[in-house]
C-alpha cells in the first residue's frame, strides 16, 4: 500500500492552530462516541464477566474501587496512544518502527501470532458456552465446539460483508443489549446505596491475608482489553480523526468508553455479591444464570444470558475486525524501509489487502483447535500472554510521548500522565511476573 509522506514538521507546529481547524465544527457527543465504544465492547468479554462476578461473590462490594482503578489505568494508556497518533500521524507500531527500530516489530510479530491463537480460542469458547446455555440442544462440550465455530464463521462473514461501518452498527447494538441487561440485573439486585458508595470511595480489601489481594489485583488487571487497545488508532483513522484538534474528541470518546467499561464491571461485582457461585472461566456464567433464576426468576436468568452473549460476541467481533490491522501494519512496516527522519502519515490499513484478509481467516480458523482443549487452560495462557504486553506498552508511551521534539509541547507527557504510566508499568509488570510464575 502506497504511503503519503508529509515533510518533517517542527515540534512547535502542533501548538499553532491551523485556520481550517479553528473553523471546524465540533461533532455532537453521540458522533464523538465511536472508536471508544468499540474498544469498550471489544475489551469486555467472557473473562471480565466471570472475574467480576466471582470477585463479587468472594469479596462483596468492598472492592468496587478496584474496577474504577482498572478502567482509569487502561484510559491513561489508550489516551497516550491517541496523543501520539494525532501529534505525529503515525500509529504506535509505525512510531515504534521509526523511533525504536524495526527489530522491535520482529519481536512483536511472533507475540501477536501467539496471542491471537489463544485469544481466538478463548473468544470462541466463551461464545460457544454462552450460546449453549441459551440453546442447550447438544452435550455441553459439543455445544461449546459447535456454537464456537458458528460464531467465528458468522464474525468473519460480517467483517467481510460490511467493513467498518457495518461493524460499528452491529457493535452498537451488541453494546446496547449487553449494557442494558447487565445494568438492569444489577439494579434488581441492588445491595443498597451505602454499600456501593463505601465500596467505591473507601478502598479496602477483605481477606487481605488470604485470597483477597490476589482477586483484587485480578479485578484491576482484568478490566478492559490488553493488546486490543492498540486497535484504537486504526479505528481513529476509520473515523477520520487525524488532526491535532481532534484530541478533545478522543478524550471524550475514551472517557465514555471506559466509563461504560467501569460501570459494566461494577454491575458484575454487584451481581456476584448477591449470589454464592463457584467455578472458573465462562462456565461460571452458566452457574451464575442458574443462581439468578432463584433470585429473579426465569426472566432474570434469560435476560442475563442474552446480555452475556452480547458481551462475548461483541468482543469476538471486535477482535476479528481489529487484530488483522495489527498484522497488516507489521507486515507492511517490516517489508518496507522505515525512514527514521520522516513522519509517516499513512491512510488507514486497507481491509481489502491480502495481509489483512489472510490474517482474518487464520484468526477465525486456526484457533478452532483450542475448542477441543480445556477452556480453563486456554483462558490461563491467554491471560498470561495478555499481561506480558502491557508493561512494554507503557514503557513505549513513556519513551515516545516523553520527547518534545517528536510530539510537541502540547502532546508530551505531563507529570500526572508520567506518574500514571509509571504506575501502569510497575503494576502490570508485577502482575505479568506473578501470572507467569504460576502458569
Amino acid at each position: 500500500m502506497a504511503l503519503h509522506r508529509a515533510p518533517v514538521l517542527p515540534y512547535w507546529s502542533h501548538i499553532i492552530s491551523k485556520p481550517e481547524e479553528k473553523n471546524r465544527a465540533k461533532p455532537g457527543i453521540l458522533l464523538a462516541i465511536g472508536p471508544g465504544l468499540l474498544l469498550a465492547a471489544t475489551g469486555v468479554g467472557g473473562g471480565d464477566l466471570a472475574t467480576g462476578s466471582f470477585v463479587g461473590s468472594l469479596l462483596g462490594t468492598a472492592v468496587l474501587w478496584a474496577v474504577v482503578v482498572g478502567a482509569f489505568l487502561k484510559f491513561v494508556v489508550t489516551e497516550g496512544i491517541a496523543r501520539w497518533q494525532l501529534a505525529t500521524g503515525q500509529t504506535l507500531l509505525e512510531g515504534v518502527a521509526s523511533k525504536m527500530g524495526s527489530g522491535v516489530l520482529v519481536l512483536f510479530l511472533p507475540y501477536l501470532i501467539l496471542w491471537s491463537f489463544f485469544v481466538g480460542s478463548a473468544q470462541m469458547s466463551a461464545c460457544g458456552v454462552a450460546l449453549h446455555a441459551i440453546f442447550p440442544i447438544f452435550e455441553p462440550e459439543q455445544g461449546k465446539i459447535i456454537f464456537g465455530m458458528l460464531t467465528s464463521v458468522t464474525g468473519v462473514a460480517l467483517v467481510f460483508k460490511g467493513g467498518y461501518k457495518l461493524f460499528e452498527r452491529i457493535m452498537r447494538v451488541c453494546v446496547g443489549i449487553m449494557f442494558f441487561t447487565v445494568l438492569l440485573t444489577a439494579v434488581l439486585l441492588w445491595p443498597g446505596f451505602a454499600d456501593v458508595t463505601r465500596g467505591l470511595f473507601v478502598p479496602s480489601i477483605p481477606d487481605l491475608g488470604g485470597l483477597g489481594i490476589t482477586w483484587t489485583v485480578a479485578l484491576i488487571g482484568g478490566i478492559g482489553g490488553t493488546l486490543t487497545v492498540l486497535c484504537y488508532g486504526y479505528w481513529m483513522r476509520e473515523a477520520g480523526r487525524s488532526s491535532p484538534s481532534d484530541l478533545w474528541i478522543c478524550r471524550v470518546d475514551l472517557g465514555v468508553g471506559y466509563a461504560m467499561t467501569g460501570i459494566f464491571g461494577i454491575c458484575m461485582v454487584i451481581i456476584g455479591s448477591n449470589i454464592e457461585i463457584e467455578g472458573q472461566g465462562t462456565e461460571l456464567l452458566v452457574t451464575l444464570s442458574d443462581r439468578l433464576a432463584e433470585s429473579l426468576g426465569p426472566i432474570g436468568k434469560w435476560m442475563f444470558l442474552v446480555g452475556a452473549f452480547g458481551a462475548v460476541f461483541s468482543s469476538l467481533l471486535g477482535v476479528w475486525q481489529a487484530v488483522p490491522y495489527l498484522f497488516a501494519d507489521c507486515w507492511r512496516l517490516l517489508r518496507s524501509k522505515v525512514d527514521k527522519d520522516d513522519v509517516s502519515r499513512a491512510t488507514s490499513v486497507n481491509t481489502q489487502s491480502l495481509p489483512y484478509q489472510s490474517y482474518l481467516l487464520a484468526l477465525a480458523g486456526i484457533p478452532m483447535l483450542g475448542l477441543f482443549w480445556s477452556f480453563q487452560e486456554v483462558q490461563k495462557i491467554y491471560t498470561v500472554t495478555g499481561a506480558l504486553f502491557f508493561p512494554f506498552l507503557a514503557l513505549a508511551l513513556l519513551f515516545l510521548n516523553g520527547r518534545t521534539d517528536w510530539v510537541g509541547f502540547r502532546f508530551r507527557n505531563r507529570l500526572p500522565t508520567t506518574l500514571s504510566l509509571s504506575a501502569v508499568l510497575i503494576f502490570f509488570a508485577w502482575v505479568a511476573v506473578k501470572r507467569f510464575l504460576i502458569a
